[in-house]
């Protein structure tokens, strides 16, 4: 066993500023405990004792959740640990075990008072590790907790990616071939002899059809009715390939109208073979929207992924409209919400003004609670999802609505302690609720929790210039 010495102690850097009488008064009103390998110096629901000065060995410190040990960290010789001046943490939320064959100085917790009174020194170095402790704590957590919000969205993500860009491949490649039967066709419109008039209105025409503007949205009924429509008039002027054709041109809602516009302007005899040209280039065209559609898509998801951690932002808060974050979080969370086959209501004030917020920290206060919301609608296989918005004079107010299984009216007020979680091993930090509840108040605001059965209500409320 170590000779615990005011040199000792001088050499810690926590405590060499300490007077020396003031650190042998420390020594003098505490003493060693020794703990074997594994073995448990503190328990959940213990008052809290020390400061303890870790001497020689190791101190583990973990918690039990659901039958299974969730460590936090590890302490070396040197470090102060235990109960410290004005803590608020009375008793133990977890354990304390030793690694190794473990030496603690152990201060009398009793004196704590007299030391606060006679000792600013030693008392000033106690309460800078507790600062220093909190900050540092809290900082981990947060960090931990975002890693955990964006794991959250990471699986869903790469599904939503992967769509669009499988679609690319697959439309890139299919357009590629369609390229190579090209020249055929091609050959086939130089060898028709048209005026330039003819021309001009054939194009006119085409055109139309692949503007956007003129294009409607045909429901299926509708669609099968046109192509119907579109293979009869085929079949009548001799146009062989009409059945496979028929669906290009409903693509662009072509109608019987605008197929006799094409007819007027060719011959008979040339009329199949413009058609067929006319077909590719709609065909052609369809590829190439569904390939910008789908980059489009990928641009959206990665702009919602930037926007969302706010990583082109400085740390300082920015005036910002809150649905931005709302609906990226929705857009992150896409595939969750249709796997979970949820209905999402938005019900927003548009007409709130920008907030003066950290938005990254605000976007994660949305995915705890959006998630939290979707997971407690699991079970049923189906839910809505309300996100409400409104003005309360200098506040906004965000509600988060689900019509899950709702929170026992027996643990509502310990959901926003630290470590408290009621989802299983790996689903849950029990850090969530806890670190969303920091940054409301970040922002100068509160966070409140109503609910039964089928109905569940998270209301955000929070200075418009925070």
């Amino acid at each position: 066993m170590q000779t615990v010495t005011v040199s000792w102690l001088k050499s810690l850097e926590a405590l060499n500023n300490v007077p020396e009488d003031q650190l042998q008064w420390l020594l003098d009103n505490s003493v060693d405990n020794i703990f074997e390998d594994g073995e448990l110096f503190m328990e959940p629901g213990e008052p809290m004792s020390g400061p303890h000065i870790t001497v020689e060995g190791s101190l583990r410190f973990f918690m039990m959740q659901s039958g299974f040990r969730r460590e936090f960290t590890v302490v070396g010789p040197g470090n102060i640990s235990g109960y410290l001046p004005f803590s608020r943490g009375k008793i133990s939320k977890g354990y304390a075990q030793a690694v190794g064959k473990l030496q603690l100085r152990s201060f009398n917790t009793e004196l704590i008072p007299e030391m606060i009174k006679n000792h600013y020194e030693l008392t000033q170095a106690l309460v800078n590790i507790m600062t220093t402790r909190v900050r540092d704590f809290t900082a981990l957590q947060q960090q931990n907790e975002k890693m955990m919000a964006l794991g959250k969205l990471s699986a869903g993500l790469a599904h939503e990616l992967n769509n669009p860009a499988s679609a690319i491949v697959r439309d890139s490649l299919t357009l590629k071939k369609h390229l190579e039967q090209e020249p055929e066709n091609v050959k086939m419109i130089f060898s028709i002899k048209m005026e330039p008039a003819q021309v001009d209105a054939i194009s006119e025409t085409l055109f139309n059809l692949l503007d956007d503007k003129n294009t409607t949205r045909l429901s299926l009924k509708q669609r099968t009715h046109r192509e119907d429509e579109i293979i009869e008039w085929f079949e009548e002027h001799g146009v062989e390939n009409g059945y496979d054709m028929a669906e290009s041109f409903v693509d662009f809602n072509c109608s019987i109208e605008t197929l006799e516009t094409f007819k007027k302007n060719v011959s008979d005899n040339s009329l199949p073979h413009v058609l067929t040209w006319i077909s590719d280039m709609l065909i052609t065209e369809k590829m190439v929207r569904d390939i910008q559609e789908s980059a489009r898509r990928i641009a959206e998801l990665v702009s919602s992924v930037k926007t969302f951690t706010h990583m082109d932002r400085a740390k300082d808060k920015q005036y910002a409209d809150i649905h931005i974050g709302i609906r990226n979080t929705l857009t992150m969370l896409g595939y969750k919400i249709r796997k979970g086959n949820i209905t999402v209501v938005e019900d927003f004030d548009e007409t709130l003004p920008e907030v003066k917020a950290l938005i990254g920290e605000l976007n994660q206060v949305w995915t705890n609670l959006i998630d939290n919301a979707i997971d407690a609608m699991e079970p049923a296989g189906k839910g809505t999802l309300t996100i409400k918005t409104r003005r309360d004079r200098e506040f906004v107010e965000v509600f988060i609505v689900d019509d899950g299984p709702g929170v026992p009216a027996e643990i509502q007020t310990m959901i926003f302690d630290p470590f408290f979680t009621t989802k299983e091993m790996g689903k849950g930090t029990g850090m969530g609720l806890e670190v969303v509840q920091r940054i409301v108040k970040q922002h100068r605001g509160s966070i409140k929790v109503k609910s039964e059965p089928g109905h569940t209500v998270f209301s955000v409320c929070f200075l418009i210039d925070g």
